[in-house]
């Protein structure tokens, strides 16, 4: 009995040993996850979108239409008339109502409850800009940017057809064309390529959230044209950044080689032309543009106007007068440039009116007159002379900074390759 006895303690202390360590210690073991859960909970960053946690809010999305404005939208969302009213006094200090157009995108978030009540409206002025409206307790209006990545690109290619059309073919932004006709406005003659010109352009393109927004600087790039290959590098003097040959001989000059973008040229200087309105021979001392309507025209050097009105023959017409031994005209103009008038002073590139078809003319199209010392020269013969060069103490650096660029321009691309790099 006395064994049986002392056998059933034993047990009963194993038992209560073996019940006090599993059970007593695993509601610590479950408190300490608890704690370790909660506080990584707590370190976790919210998802945030223009600066609002988007986990807190059901988000919805819409374009305004055509005449609705910000007050209409809101009253539309179910927002409180009298909050839209405060909120458009606030609009009218911070924000220019005018500036939203229809088509636009905006965002609107509403709280995670029964009432869905709108919190905040985002509006997107452009890829990069957004303004925010704050329909919470403090009633506001705010600008919101988002990051802009820079790429730096380097691309190369033959000219297919037009530089414009070349750029798309081969998947390259077609608005570089553009920048590179400013970059080589006074070296290229882009309305005569021809299908062997190349050109290779390191530059940047800008990203916002992965997806292509425009394009930045354009650093150094070459083009070569009927045989002859011109540098641009981009260097700054003076604090002024602008655009230098491989000699350091600045590639802005004197005048643009033509006075509008990507058109073509229609009828050349001549001595007999046949007019196609008079139907008579007689002699074309200017250079005819074919464009479109509208198409913008600009001065191709700093001058003056002297003279600004309409005639028979040149419709709309405007003379410039560049210095004492050049002075420029434009002719046929559907109307002239904002502020264009007798003793106006305009900068090279300036616009000074538009395409049009007045006086004797068939179509759409610039008549540009040149006059050297008063007599007419054939525009496209006329050397136009460069700015001042890189002074000598800076050439060294100069030099120095271009020559690793020049080694990458220059570097062989596998043939019939378009190069796509980045860094």
């Amino acid at each position: 009995m006395l064994k049986r006895a002392f056998f059933s303690v034993i047990l009963a202390l194993l038992a209560i040993f073996f019940v006090d360590y599993f059970v007593g210690i695993s509601p610590i073991r479950t408190s300490k996850n608890s704690e370790e859960y909660s506080k990584d909970t707590l370190l976790a960053k919210p998802i945030l979108k223009y600066g609002i946690p988007v986990d807190s809010f059901y988000i919805e999305k819409g374009s305004l239409r055509y005449g609705q404005t910000i007050g209409n939208l809101l009253l539309d969302l179910n927002v409180d008339p009298e909050v839209v009213n405060s909120l458009t006094l606030v609009s009218a200090d911070s924000f220019d109502p005018h500036k939203f157009k229809a088509g636009n995108h905006y965002e609107v978030f509403r709280t995670r409850d029964t009432l869905a009540a709108v919190r905040y409206l985002v509006y997107e002025d452009s890829p990069v800009d957004f303004v925010i409206f704050d329909i919470s307790d403090t009633l506001a209006i705010y600008p919101f940017k988002k990051e802009v990545t820079t790429v730096r690109r380097v691309d190369e290619s033959a000219i297919t057809s037009s530089l414009w059309e070349t750029m798309k073919q081969k998947n390259i932004n077609p608005m570089l064309a553009l920048e590179l006709s400013d970059v080589f406005a006074w070296t290229v003659d882009f309305f005569g390529l021809y299908p062997e010109d190349k050109f290779k352009v390191i530059y940047d393109e800008l990203y916002v959230d992965s997806l292509p927004v425009g394009l930045g600087t354009i650093h150094a790039a070459w083009f070569e044209h009927r045989g002859e290959k011109f540098y641009a590098f981009r260097y700054e003097q003076d604090s002024v950044a602008s655009y230098w040959d491989e000699k350091g001989n600045s590639l802005r000059k004197s005048f643009l080689k033509a006075p509008l973008r990507f058109s073509r040229i229609s009828s050349r200087f001549s001595g007999r032309r046949f007019h196609p309105v008079l139907r008579i021979y007689r002699p074309h001392s200017g250079v005819d543009y074919a464009a479109p309507a509208g198409t913008p025209v600009m001065a191709i050097g700093d001058g003056v106007v002297i003279d600004k009105g309409y005639n028979e023959s040149a419709g709309n017409y405007i003379k410039i007068r560049h210095n004492s031994v050049y002075t420029t005209g434009y002719n046929h103009l559907s109307r002239f440039g904002k502020g264009i008038a007798e003793g106006v002073r305009v900068k090279q590139g300036d616009i000074i009116g538009y395409v049009g078809s007045t006086g004797y003319a068939t179509g759409p199209h610039l008549d540009l007159r040149f006059w050297m010392n008063g007599k007419p020269v054939d525009p496209l013969k006329v050397k136009s002379p460069p700015v001042e060069p890189i002074r000598p103490e800076n050439l060294e650096k100069f030099r120095q900074a271009i020559t690793p660029i020049i080694y990458q321009l220059d570097s062989i691309t596998p043939a019939g390759d378009s190069l796509r790099a980045s860094r």
